[in-house]
């Protein structure tokens, strides 16, 4: 499977609810590898998975960063 497509198999409502956990989570002052590792076990997810929603949720400023 694509690396694009394992993330699509979330919603894009589960992508941004990842993406907010994980600023949360980093907003506590966890690393970004941390947090990464943090998220991906909370949300049952690879790491990879986590930054591709982590880079899409930037490039689209997702909340809470609009």
């Amino acid at each position: 499977m694509a690396k694009q497509e394992a993330i699509r198999t979330l919603s894009e409502d589960q992508r941004k609810e990842v993406f907010l956990a994980l600023v949360q989570v980093q907003d506590e002052a966890v690393n970004v590898l941390q947090s990464r590792k943090m998220i991906a076990g909370r949300f049952g997810l690879g790491e990879r998975q986590v930054r591709q929603i982590e880079q899409e949720g930037l490039d689209a400023c997702w909340p809470p960063l609009e």
